[in-house]
């Protein structure tokens, strides 16, 4: 079996890519690959000057888009103004573990931005897409539970990483009911989702760096398990454009898929249960007024 890297990324020239977050980090990462591979890329991201700032180190075609995820209001705009077939949409955006917070709409911070964002751009945007949608979740899904009794965390104790790992959680639900209504539609749109694995950048960042002992830990762990932004893209990569079905969830393939090339990994139990998913869908579609589009397109 061929080790995937970006010389199997095919030439995708006429191709228009939109990417949320794109801006920095593992977005920005996907972004250079796919420009540099012939694609259109869009980049969606809340501060436009960051992306131009951003598109300026991108060899090829670009163009930046204003999208606060945090903000429905925002998300309708741009569905609203780009117009053209999109043929592969990335939802690479989020926020991980922050203080409580609130979206323009009320929502939980994590939750708002991680899934309901990502669930209304998507059906917003859906008949304009043609080849496929990509949603960037993480393995901190496994430890996460949907409480459809709290979803914005409004009756709890705030707790910053069950939050994040509810909406990471929510995206692999996500992308297997979309995969599920896209097939029973008969469009040949795929679904996929994909996670980084541990990018240096994130981990640890929460151990006081000015302790000798640890910053010796955190700088060993780190080099241990994590890697850098352009190998973290590689599994969203993967999910963009290789060969692999429909709900197919792609993660490095080294030691505890915190690094190394990607390959299709597993999910927890959680995250398989289709009748949690369509559950969530229903309530994603009460929380943000979006519905899964009645044209699609199809064979």
């Amino acid at each position: 079996m061929t080790t995937f890297t970006t010389a199997q990324v095919p030439d995708l020239s006429g191709r228009t890519t939109v990417i949320t977050g794109a801006n920095s980090g593992l977005g920005l990462a996907t972004a250079r690959v796919l420009a540099a591979r012939g694609a259109r890329v869009v980049l969606a991201v809340r501060d436009p000057a960051k992306g131009r700032a951003a598109a300026a180190t991108i060899t090829g075609e670009t163009a930046v888009h204003r999208l606060d995820l945090a903000d429905l209001s925002s998300v309708r705009a741009f569905a609203e103004d780009f117009t053209e077939p999109i043929d592969v949409l990335i939802n690479n955006a989020g926020v991980m573990i922050p203080p409580l917070g609130r979206t323009a709409d009320g929502f939980e911070l994590q939750f708002g931005t991680n899934h309901l964002g990502h669930f209304a751009l998507t059906n917003l945007l859906l008949p304009r897409v043609r080849r496929r949608v990509v949603t960037v979740s993480s393995n901190g899904h496994r430890m996460g539970t949907i409480d459809f009794a709290d979803l914005n965390w409004e009756r709890r104790p705030y707790r910053a990483f069950p939050a994040y790992a509810q909406s990471k959680l929510a995206n692999l639900l996500f992308t297997s009911e979309l995969q599920r209504r896209l097939t029973e539609s008969g469009s040949p749109v795929l679904a996929t989702a994909a996670h980084p694995g541990m990018a240096a950048t994130n981990l640890l960042g929460h151990l006081d760096r000015g302790s000798t002992l640890l910053g010796r830990l955190r700088t060993t762990i780190t080099g241990l398990l994590t890697q850098s932004d352009d190998d973290g893209a590689l599994p969203t990569l993967y999910a963009a454009v290789a060969d692999v079905p429909g709900d197919a969830y792609a993660g490095p393939s080294g030691f505890m898929e915190g690094r190394g090339a990607p390959k299709l990994v597993g999910r927890s139990k959680t995250a398989w249960d289709g009748a949690l998913a369509r559950r969530l869908w229903t309530a994603s579609e009460e929380l943000t007024g979006v519905r899964f589009p009645p044209t699609v397109t199809r064979n």
